[in-house]
């Protein structure tokens, strides 16, 4: 039975890391267990192959077996959202051929980085990627990486098609959903793609986020969006400020210092592809002592364990 990702492209959705093994392929065991232990906790979809997936310095083999991966272990449990990552347009495309062929949900495609692209050639590049597939498209903004934004008008003149169903915002701007909501299609989702701002965006009328901090503590940040949409604000503000210091080690240092936490918790190797390399030692400290200052009230499982 098809359900529309307007009911479940919404709340906290994990961007994955894809583990490496010593021999620097993928390791799909880890990874199973990534997928597994979200599922558990009730996410509503998986994202693969993305940001914290170091989607760059993966083949298109290697992300087609991520993806098929994924989707193998959901079995139905949840959706499986793959991006398709390129600055170049033909690239994307295949990308979103592989995916829908391995079986993904939908795709998430983002502004071309390094490029430059003006807003006609953004709104060609998004066009494009959506003709080549069947899967919704979800576009991803994040003007930190690509330099240039996804402008509003750009979003508007999108969103004409319904094959377009929501984005990831990484722009920082929590007055975003306040702004754009009441000239939004019925359905399309909102979400932040920056786990610093996300309580303010939430509070602003946004559907959600794509949270590296959720890898950790996915149930605490399904209780933060619950929190939320109950109007219990202060509540979800605190649970939110106690994940700062953990959020701050995490974007500032993407996804080495993900996966380290992960490492910490037995979950995952911390092992990357250039040109990310591990953290060092003092950021290592710093990571323990984020969880440090959330593990005395237990807010993540398995830290002190």
């Amino acid at each position: 039975m098809f359900i529309p990702p307007s009911a479940w492209f919404t709340g906290f959705i994990p961007d994955l890391p894809t583990p490496f093994d010593t021999a620097d392929t993928i390791d799909l065991k880890a990874f199973a267990t990534l997928c597994e232990r979200q599922i558990a906790a009730g996410v509503p979809a998986l994202v693969v192959c993305e940001t914290a997936g170091e989607a760059p310095t993966l083949s298109a083999a290697e992300q087609e077996l991520v993806i098929r991966t994924a989707v193998d272990v959901v079995r139905g449990r949840s959706r499986v959202i793959a991006g398709a990552m390129s600055n170049a347009t033909s690239r994307a495309v295949e990308l979103a051929r592989r995916a829908e062929a391995a079986g993904a949900d939908a795709i998430m495609a983002v502004v071309p980085a390094y490029n430059k692209p003006m807003q006609e050639g953004i709104l060609a590049h998004f066009r494009t990627i959506a003709g080549s597939t069947g899967l919704p498209v979800i576009l991803h903004d994040v003007p930190s990486r690509t330099l240039r934004p996804l402008a509003d008008e750009t979003l508007l003149r999108l969103v004409e098609s319904r094959q377009f169903v929501g984005l990831r915002d990484g722009c920082g701007d929590i007055t975003r959903p306040m702004r754009l909501n009441r000239l939004l299609p019925a359905g399309f989702r909102l979400l932040s793609g920056e786990d610093a701002t996300t309580f303010g965006y939430l509070a602003g009328g946004g559907d959600g986020a794509i949270s590296e901090v959720s890898n950790i503590a996915p149930d605490l940040c399904r209780t933060i969006f619950s929190q939320v949409r109950q109007g219990r604000l202060q509540t979800a503000h605190y649970l939110h400020k106690r994940l700062v210091p953990l959020i701050g080690c995490l974007s500032r240092e993407t996804p080495a210092a993900l996966k380290y936490a992960l490492s910490t918790l037995g979950l995952m190797s911390p092992a990357t592809r250039l040109p990310i390399v591990p953290l060092n030692k003092a950021a290592q400290a710093e990571v323990a002592r984020a969880f440090t200052a959330i593990a005395d009230e237990e807010l993540i499982d398995g830290i002190g364990a």
